[in-house]
């Protein structure tokens, strides 16, 4: 099978058509010393519906399935573009959770359409106080003072903890995040994959709780590890700009 190597912001992907693989198959592409190495793989296939020039699917590195990935939506509408499945700079691709509009913008950046944000109730858990954001998937955002601290954040410990808290039976995506005098330092642990080094939904659901809980922006930039992503969040649904890149290709065993 062909693939093309992918990413946005260091958050990697195998980017694959034709049948969809195995859970097993996912996992051993998608190890870093075995494997290709990536956080998840992207399975991006035509569209049977009229509105959408392509369909996208997501899983983990471990297999698991994911409804929604914003890193990943980016970089499966250059892939679109640049093989000329249409010529428009705007367009939808059909995921997990509906039809998304993204926009190929200049300089290698990728504007997406993630979809309806909703923020939730806040709880204690692991001793901090989380809200509950869904983005297409379950976030889990706290906030610390700083940027150190979200530098010095147990990161791992919780989040692996909370992947099985009775409140999120299916698993849930970790934010640590601060303000900053630029807007927002995050970072996150994502389920099914770990620490990663950007999460497009993830910068969603921390800039949505900013704006409803803490007094922010409609507009903000997410600093993560892999860099720095642009959150809008209009009329309740949330949108990133970021940039995505097409590394390398090669293929694999069926």
């Amino acid at each position: 099978m062909e693939f093309v190597k992918t990413e946005g912001l260091g958050n990697d992907f195998v980017l694959v058509e034709g049948t969809a693989p195995s859970r097993a198959q996912i996992r051993l592409w998608c190890d870093r010393r075995t494997g290709i190495g990536a956080d998840g793989l992207l399975r991006v296939s035509r569209s049977y519906h009229p509105d959408a020039v392509a369909r996208m699917e997501y899983w983990n590195s471990d297999g698991s399935v994911a409804g929604m990935c914003g890193n990943g939506l980016r970089c499966v509408a250059l892939y679109v573009f640049e093989r000329g499945w249409t010529d428009r700079r705007s367009f939808a691709i059909r995921t997990a959770t509906g039809l998304n509009r993204v926009e190929i913008v200049e300089n290698g950046a990728v504007r997406v359409e993630l979809g309806p944000y909703r923020v939730g109730r806040q709880s204690i858990m692991e001793g901090l106080p989380f809200t509950a954001v869904d983005v297409g998937n379950p976030h889990a955002v706290t906030f610390v003072g700083t940027a150190a601290e979200v530098e010095d954040a147990p990161l791992a410990r919780v989040g692996m903890a909370l992947q099985e808290h009775p409140r999120f039976p299916e698993g849930v995506n970790v934010e640590f995040a601060a303000p900053t005098s630029h807007g927002l330092r995050v970072r996150v642990w994502e389920r099914g994959a770990g620490a990663t080094h950007a999460c497009g939904t993830g910068a969603a659901a921390v800039a949505a709780v900013a704006h409803h809980e803490r007094g922010g922006g409609p507009a903000t930039e997410v600093q993560l590890p892999g860099g720095r992503l642009g959150v809008e969040l209009i009329d309740g649904v949330a949108w990133i700009t970021g940039p995505a890149v097409m590394v390398f290709s090669g293929t694999v065993p069926d």
